[in-house]
C-alpha cells in the first residue's frame, strides 16, 4: 500500500470524516494546515487518484472525491512502518497506544488491533 504524504493524509482524514467532497470544500479545510493554492490542492487530488487513494467522479462541471482506501488499513500500515523504520520494532504494536486518538473511534479499535497483529509482508 502506498504511504500517503502529509498533505495526502490530511485530505484522507477529511474524506474519512465526510464524503464525497469537492476540491473546493477540501481546499477550504486545508488552508489552515498548508499554505498552498487551490491549484495545488487539485493537483494533489489528481495524483492521489493516480495512486488509488481517492476515487474521482464528475458531478456536473466539478469533480468530487471519495477515499478509496480504508482508514484503519492506512493507519495500521503507517504505524507499523513507523515502528519498524524508526524504532526497529518487529512485533505487533499494542492497540492501547491509540485509545485516546481523536481520529479513531472506539468501535474501530478492534479492527485496528487485527490489522496491527497481521503477519507483516516484506
Amino acid at each position: 500500500m502506498h504511504q500517503p504524504t502529509a498533505p495526502e493524509l490530511a485530505i484522507l482524514k477529511l474524506l474519512w470524516q465526510q464524503q464525497p467532497r469537492s476540491a473546493r470544500e477540501l481546499h477550504e479545510h486545508l488552508t489552515g494546515h498548508f499554505d498552498w493554492s487551490y491549484s495545488s490542492t487539485r493537483k494533489t487530488l489528481q495524483r492521489m487518484g493516480e495512486k488509488g487513494l481517492v476515487a474521482i467522479q464528475e458531478q456536473g462541471n466539478k469533480k468530487i472525491y471519495r477515499a478509496q482506501v480504508e482508514k484503519m488499513a492506512v493507519l495500521a500500515s503507517m504505524a507499523t512502518d513507523l515502528a519498524k523504520r524508526v524504532f526497529e520494532l518487529d512485533g505487533p504494536l499494542p492497540v492501547a497506544m491509540f485509545a485516546d486518538s481523536h481520529l479513531i473511534k472506539d468501535e474501530e479499535l478492534q479492527e485496528l488491533e487485527r490489522l496491527l497483529n497481521q503477519p507483516k509482508e516484506d
